[in-house]
């Protein structure tokens, strides 16, 4: 399967941080969901895609080319929405298309005017008038146009509420209907991530704890309630990660690694992600 995005041991120093050998791919027509807490290095990862930072060391590749030599073909095949609308703010959205059809050779002007209808934006406000929503859906419009083929969204559905949201992500679905299409998208809102994602990264500190398919990632996954004794007769090398409250001890675990007989219950996304966060090792140790 051809890959829309690779990342081979990408290493990026900063004085207080390491972005540590960051590998990953991502084939087209999916929706990779790209999660960790704040500061564990997305926004560095975005960026070294972006080529807006030069990496240390490893390989990035966009569309099977190395992304710090792309040419202008590929580079207007690139769909960038950020966490914040930072289109000029005096512009009108009419106004926008205006100028973005002198900046992209791409731009299709007519398909700007079908996204406006398409997401209920008026082409006479000003930027500065439209509400956090509808300027991710301008970002997303103006990304469109160009005939993007990956879009990149870094936080873009961030302080939005559910129903724009789901708005969103249903331009996302219909966006990946086209196998030559592909999404990239970081976000804390995991319940997003897991209605539409194909695949989930997640980094922590700067290093890649995972990249799978999301279905075989929930799969290999699961949640034990336990006390400390029965603990204690879980294999150790399965245990990853685990959680005490008043009431015993919440274990992740590798589903093949604990006999069958165990009590095992399904565990979301979301969990796996917070148990990975956990500073808590395992009590032998």
């Amino acid at each position: 399967m051809e890959h829309a995005l690779e990342l081979h041991n990408v290493v990026k120093h900063y004085d207080d941080f390491t972005l540590d050998q960051v590998t990953l791919t991502l084939p087209r027509g999916c929706v990779m969901g790209f999660i960790g807490e704040n500061g564990a290095g997305k926004t560095t990862v975005i960026k070294a895609i972006l080529n807006l930072i030069a990496i240390d060391s490893g390989e990035i590749r966009l569309f099977g080319e190395n992304a710090q030599h792309l040419p202008r073909s590929l580079k207007e095949k690139i769909g960038y929405v950020p966490d914040e609308c930072c289109f000029p703010a005096p512009l009108t959205v009419e106004s926008l298309g205006n100028a973005m059809a002198r900046f992209y050779t791409s731009w299709e002007q007519g398909a700007f005017q079908h996204y406006l209808r398409t997401f209920h934006i008026d082409p006479k406000k000003k930027i500065k008038e439209l509400s956090r929503g509808t300027g991710m859906k301008l970002s997303i419009a103006a990304a469109l146009s160009h005939h993007a083929e990956i879009l990149i969204l870094d936080e873009a559905t961030g302080g939005l509420d559910p129903v724009v949201r789901d708005e969103i992500l249903d331009i996302f679905r219909d966006f990946v209907m086209d196998e030559n299409h592909t999404v990239f998208m970081s976000s804390h809102i995991v319940s997003d991530l897991e209605r539409i994602c194909d695949y989930i990264a997640l980094i922590h500190k700067g290093k890649l704890e995972f990249c799978q398919e999301k279905d075989a990632l929930l799969e290999s996954y699961a949640l034990v309630r336990c006390d400390e004794e029965r603990l204690s007769d879980l294999p150790p090398q399965a245990v990853k990660g685990i959680r005490r409250h008043q009431f015993g001890v919440e274990a992740l675990v590798l589903r093949d690694q604990v006999n069958p007989a165990f009590p095992m219950e399904r565990i979301s996304l979301e969990d796996i992600m917070v148990f990975h966060y956990k500073e808590e090792k395992k009590c032998w140790d």
